[in-house]
């Protein structure tokens, strides 16, 4: 006797009140902290509780301020009477320092903030991508109330973040001589400072290692106060 299988209804599902979902990222892996400076600074930028990066009318400057202080202390670029010279060191690895010594050379000596100043959309999405391609960041297209095009990042490894993060840090305690921390570190909390990005130095830790920022910046080299003018000046215009 053959049997009749009967499919029961399925009711349809009920409508699921949206709530926001905060974002997890995982650390995998023994991931290694990207050698660039720029590339560091970029990672640092993005606000864990927010869920993405912060500051971003100056990111691009900072950036490009971090990527000349890279080939500076390279060997790459020296300073000439207020000017980036070309050197005749061997051309990075890093494929977005390669390409700002690659415009450098194409246009010939300049003042440091005009270097500052160039290419500033263009090296967010190049640090963006390389990172992207180093799958230390996930990015994911998506739409800003379903009507702007954006891109969602998210960490891959936000352990490695962390530790870039403490070693910049660390430069600022009082029991370690101005002038035997590492440049590299150095750097890194002195432009953050000075572009005021408060996801590595807080407004409270700007004013009471105010001094030692000072004698950090001056081991750093010509890129920060040349940063410092440009925002100075972007800040002015954006005012008047």
């Amino acid at each position: 006797m053959s049997r009749t299988l009967v499919t029961p209804l399925r009711r349809p599902p009920t409508p699921a009140r949206r709530v926001p979902r905060r974002r997890k990222a995982v650390a995998l892996g023994n991931a290694k902290a990207p050698d660039a400076l720029a590339a560091r600074l970029f990672l640092l930028a993005y606000d864990p509780e927010r869920g993405r990066p912060v500051g971003r009318s100056k990111l691009g400057k900072l950036l490009r301020a971090a990527a000349l202080t890279d080939l500076q202390l390279n060997g790459n670029l020296a300073d000439d009477n207020g000017r980036a010279r070309l050197t005749m060191a061997a051309a990075p690895a890093d494929p977005v320092l390669a390409l700002v010594l690659e415009d450098i050379r194409a246009v010939g000596p300049r003042k440091w903030r005009h270097w500052v100043d160039r290419r500033q959309r263009a090296i967010v999405r190049e640090v963006r991508d390389d990172l992207e391609r180093a799958r230390m960041i996930k990015v994911e297209p998506h739409r800003i109330l379903g009507l702007i095009p954006a891109d969602r990042i998210t960490l891959r490894h936000p352990l490695v973040r962390r530790q870039i993060l403490q070693s910049a840090r660390d430069t600022l305690r009082p029991s370690r001589l101005v002038s035997r921390v590492d440049l590299r570190d150095a750097a890194i909390v002195v432009l953050a400072s000075t572009a005021d990005l408060r996801t590595v130095v807080t407004k409270e830790q700007r004013i009471r290692h105010k001094d030692r920022l000072a004698q950090l910046a001056v081991r750093v080299g010509p890129v920060v106060p040349a940063l410092k003018r440009s925002l100075q000046q972007s800040q002015s215009s954006a005012g008047g």
